[in-house]
């Protein structure tokens, strides 16, 4: 990176082997695991007026999600923005549901300190993590630079994220910096490329980005005939085959 600018799609290409290794951190708290904490009030509606309707993220998260894809994805000659590709929404989904409730985790404990063959750790939930985790990020960000991430510039959330990632960030109350960016970081790579069904990758535009031909597996006649070529086929999703 630059001193004086910066490629954000390059910093994505830099965050994978960070968050490998950060995701299997742990955070000795309490003795019983916390289950994800129901949004409050007013989470179904959009941060904004015009924006979309949000299931699970209140409207603080939301603008901080909203923030990150749009920085983690910027709209060039690639892609469009992250929000535009629905990966807020993806996000979204996944907190609401059975991955971000932690239904198939082990939350039983104990909850000491691990090593990285055991993986996640933490007694939080997905959901949980997210929720503690972007309240924290929030707090890092108005004590560093007096806004919260959504409020900062284009510069000042590059300087947070590669912190964040880099391990040079301590949440004062929160979880553990670099396992919430690592559980990020991967969010927004699997909206980027899921299936669009999920919220995410609308438009198929991360498939048509790879050159990669969607769910139908039979593609075995066109190996020899596309090898080192452009395979020229519109990608399919699951709900053009129901």
């Amino acid at each position: 990176m630059k001193k004086d600018a910066f490629d954000r799609r390059a910093f994505l290409k830099g965050a994978v082997a960070g968050s490998a290794a950060a995701v299997t951190v742990s955070m000795p708290r309490s003795s019983e695991a916390q289950p994800a904490v129901p949004a409050p009030a007013g989470a179904s509606t959009a941060a904004a007026s015009t924006g979309p309707t949000y299931t699970w993220l209140n409207p603080e998260e939301a603008a901080f999600i909203e923030a990150v894809v749009d920085h983690m994805i910027p709209a060039d000659e690639h892609s469009p923005k992250g929000t535009d590709l629905g990966l807020n929404i993806y996000i979204d989904r996944a907190l609401a549901g059975g991955w971000g409730k932690g239904d198939r985790l082990y939350m039983q404990g104990p909850w000491k300190q691990g090593v990285p063959s055991q993986g996640y750790q933490l007694p939080l939930t997905p959901a949980g993590l997210y929720r503690a985790g972007i309240a924290a990020a929030n707090a890092a960000c108005v004590k560093t630079y007096g806004k919260s991430f959504d409020k900062i510039g284009a510069a000042e959330r590059q300087e947070f994220l590669v912190a964040l990632q880099g391990g040079k960030v301590a949440f004062e109350n929160g979880p553990p910096a670099r396992v919430f960016f690592a559980t990020l970081y991967a969010n927004v790579m699997e909206g980027m490329f899921a299936d669009p069904m999920y919220g995410g990758n609308r438009g198929k535009a991360g498939w048509k980005m790879i050159g990669f031909p969607g769910v139908i597996a039979v593609h075995y006649q066109n190996i020899d005939k596309y090898r080192d070529k452009k395979y020229p086929a519109d990608p399919v999703g699951i709900s053009d085959m129901s």
